[in-house]
């Protein structure tokens, strides 16, 4: 089997995600995972797809990934890993499909307009 290519977004986060059979390390830019992502629910969110396929000792998973906040990361590490599960194994999709785990999340910071303060506040508005 060769090395599997994935990619997940979620808001301005990209993850390249490539898997090889293995023993179960996961490198996410040249670190280790708890490197990385130092809290627990962010390492849970990278091992869910993998630990609901069963797949957590059968593949090396190295990762690129760039922009957003750590959160929106771990999201689109979760979103490749997923889908590199399906590639793997057609079931998979029936096991991770329920979870919402191939939804790429649509929502994104919403643009300031001009004229206000943010994106939906306004400035004050004083009669006097």
């Amino acid at each position: 089997m060769e090395v599997i290519h994935k990619i997940g977004r979620r808001k301005t986060a990209v993850a390249r995600v490539y898997l090889a059979p293995g023993s179960g390390n996961i490198t996410i830019n040249k670190r280790d995972l708890k490197d990385y992502f130092t809290t627990g629910t962010l390492q849970y969110k990278v091992h869910q797809p993998l630990v609901m396929t069963e797949n957590d000792k059968n593949f090396d998973v190295k990762v690129n990934v760039y922009g957003g906040g750590i959160t929106g990361q771990a999201e689109a590490v979760r979103l490749a890993l997923s889908r590199a599960m399906c590639e793997v194994d057609a079931e998979n999709r029936a096991i991770l499909k329920p979870e919402g785990l191939l939804t790429r999340d649509p929502r994104m910071v919403e643009r300031k307009k001009f004229g206000q303060k943010k994106a939906r506040k306004k400035f004050q508005f004083s009669k006097r």
